[in-house]
């Protein structure tokens, strides 16, 4: 199923918050994306009707196997563009923004391309 550029920032938040702290929640999402918590929730419930993510009874938000994959493949874009823009002479903070835009759309075989030019 195909996803929106927002869920996939939602996916990959949750991903780094989880890397964060042992339970993730709406609230954390919420504050981390500075989003409203409405916002929230309604993205939580489009990821789980769509088998991206799981919500236990205490709200604790959790991957799913194909969630996890795609939030791993964004950070990954994200964390790699963000070093290939900086090792060019990019600011960290416009890499890291310009990174953010990037992840979404660029094509699996630009992403390998550019993975493969060695990094300064």
């Amino acid at each position: 199923m195909a996803i929106q550029e927002s869920g996939e920032m939602y996916l990959e938040t949750i991903l780094i918050l989880s890397k964060q702290k042992n339970a993730v929640r709406s609230i954390d999402v919420s504050e981390y994306m500075g989003y409203s918590k409405p916002s929230v929730s309604r993205a939580v419930g489009l990821l789980r009707d769509a088998g991206y993510l799981n919500v236990d009874r205490n709200g604790h938000l959790f991957l799913t196997e194909p969630g996890r994959e795609l939030a791993e493949k964004i950070y990954e874009r994200h964390t790699h563009l963000t070093k290939f823009f900086m090792s060019i002479g990019v600011s960290e903070e416009t890499a890291a923004a310009d990174a953010c835009k990037i992840e979404h759309i660029i094509s699996d075989e630009t992403f390998r391309a550019i993975q493969n030019l060695p990094l300064e």
